[in-house]
């Protein structure tokens, strides 16, 4: 239909082997390029040579449930979860900072002047 006509071919074709992986996954099966083949295949989909090896290649390192939970949208808090990914102690040092230039925002903002003085 009209919506996979508004969207480049490379990626309409991204997208097939994403659903493609996401069918494996449901059904707890590892996303070999068979198989996603073979998916795209009986779906009537057809997509370049390579894209089904890539996938296989992406995701045969990778939790796919993991991937999934890491992809959550929303603003501001995604810059966060890599830095706890990365380990406790790049947070760490990242969250003593914070703490520390916390009080002298708070210096800062009283210079005798008081919205309701």
């Amino acid at each position: 239909g009209y919506f996979f006509s508004a969207i480049p071919m490379a990626d309409t074709q991204a997208l097939a082997v994403t659903y493609a992986a996401l069918i494996l996954h449901d059904d707890d099966v590892a996303p070999t390029a068979a198989k996603l083949s073979a998916i795209l295949k009986a779906a009537n989909v057809e997509v370049a040579a390579y894209w089904p090896t890539l996938f296989e290649k992406m995701l045969g390192s990778k939790n796919i449930e993991d991937l999934i939970l890491s992809a959550g949208g929303g603003g501001g808090g995604g810059a966060a979860a890599p830095a706890a990914a990365a380990g406790g102690s790049a947070a760490a040092p990242a969250a003593a900072a914070a703490k520390k230039e916390e009080p002298e925002e708070e210096s800062d903002g009283d210079m005798g002047m008081s919205l309701f003085d």
